[in-house]
């Protein structure tokens, strides 16, 4: 799995690039209210157990795919993206239809349970997963060993705040199972933005 796992690191100027990709939007959806945790609580959030075969499980059963979203309270660049692109008509759509998300605080103490049957704090399962920076989306595959972990069975992780239209873009690229191809996501954003 490791060999079609791709992790899109850079691209601040990808990120801005791709702001052309936005469209007006029409009508934005509200900015979601913060909960006790201080990380904000959109409807398009599932609230769970975090035990991640259970949470595949029910993704699958759901016919969507998951998605793990790590945040944490005060984080300037998870407001943003609250604030500026998740209450775009189309992303809230695509999360709320496409995929099952699931929120992670990245100094939280709720027990998660990765794959393998390993039990961690929220906080010391990201750093398991290598998860330093707010915010990080993670994106699983349809399936996972059991003997695996999140980190190694990301299909895509997207650490960062980006655009309308990157991230846009991103779970687009995510449901048509780009990464197992050889178009890079890079190459995916190019090739939408100039057609």
């Amino acid at each position: 799995m490791l060999a079609n796992r791709r992790t899109f690191m850079g691209g601040l100027a990808l990120s801005l690039a791709a702001t052309t990709l936005s469209r007006p939007a029409h009508a934005d959806q509200a900015v979601a209210p913060l909960g006790e945790d201080g990380l904000h609580k959109p409807d398009w959030i599932h609230e769970t157990f975090r035990d991640m075969r259970d949470d595949l499980e029910e993704a699958k059963s759901l016919g969507k795919r998951m998605l793990i979203m790590v945040e944490q309270r005060g984080c300037i660049y998870c407001t943003r993206m609250h604030e500026h692109v998740y209450i775009d008509d189309e992303i809230s759509r695509m999360l709320r239809e496409d995929f099952f998300v699931v929120q992670m605080n990245l100094f939280g103490n709720v027990p998660v349970t990765d794959f393998d049957g390993e039990e961690r704090d929220e906080r010391d399962m990201m750093n398991r997963w290598g998860v330093v920076f707010t915010p990080t989306v993670i994106f699983m595959p349809e399936d996972v060993p059991e003997s695996g972990t999140v980190r190694d069975a990301a299909v895509m992780t997207m650490p960062g705040a980006f655009e309308r239209g990157t991230t846009r873009l991103m779970l687009q690229w995510v449901l048509e199972r780009g990464y197992d191809g050889d178009e890079h996501f890079q190459h995916y954003v190019a090739r939408n933005l100039n057609p």
